[in-house]
């Protein structure tokens, strides 16, 4: 586990700012659309949920992604088990999470079980509805190549490239792409030039799509 922690600052709407990164850490024009729009859509979630469906996500941040998907999951009548394992350089404290999550109640009760079972320990945080949570600590640049799974759907929600370009660094989407299953799917929401070359030189088929809010475009990933 790595020892370094988010540095948060609030806006006046109480949306959480990365201190080190300057960037907000979901959309002030509606972070649980957007995560509808970009990570859910874009991967044709919940269509594709089964049971052992596998979710990877580069930058948890507030885990405002995985309560979308927990809350799509159970709505869709998601039986068995939906594994999720995420990658965060700078985990959030557990009272900024929740202060986080307060803006979004329709997700009160799936906040409120995160938050619970990221108190427990290290995990994997078993959460009531069949996921299971890993959150991985530390430098993706790092711990990716280590991990020995495989996703059926990336989320890449890092803050953006010109912010983080650590988190979009070519070799690293190459391992996005080594740790795609066959016919896995990728979404995020930047349409940055260098993102789509890297992902398509790993051999990921890209596709640009409308992207969310002022967002002109976002980017889709298909691995054949």
């Amino acid at each position: 586990m790595t020892d370094q922690r988010a540095e948060i600052d609030w806006t006046e709407d109480g949306v959480p700012l990365s201190r080190h990164f300057g960037d907000p850490y979901f959309s002030r024009a509606g972070g649980l659309e957007e995560a509808r729009h970009v990570f859910l859509a874009g991967n044709d979630l919940p269509a594709r949920f089964r049971d052992g469906f596998r979710i990877a996500e580069l930058g948890f941040g507030s885990g405002l992604n995985l309560l979308a998907t927990l809350a799509a999951w159970r709505a869709s009548g998601g039986r068995g088990r939906l594994c999720y394992t995420a990658f965060e350089a700078f985990p959030m404290a557990a009272a900024d999470m929740a202060r986080a999550h307060g803006a979004f109640p329709e997700l009160a009760r799936e906040g409120a079980e995160l938050t619970a079972a990221l108190a427990r320990g290290r995990g994997p945080h078993e959460l009531p509805g069949g996921l299971c949570l890993t959150l991985v600590a530390g430098d993706a640049r790092r711990t990716l190549p280590a991990w020995g799974g495989a996703a059926d759907a990336w989320y890449l929600d890092g803050f953006a490239p010109a912010r983080n370009p650590e988190m979009w660094e070519e070799g690293l989407l190459h391992e996005v792409a080594r740790h795609m299953a066959p016919g896995g799917t990728l979404a995020t929401y930047t349409a940055a030039g260098h993102v789509r070359r890297a992902l398509g030189a790993a051999g990921v088929v890209i596709t640009r799509a409308p992207g969310f809010g002022r967002k002109r475009h976002m980017t889709r990933g298909l691995r054949p």
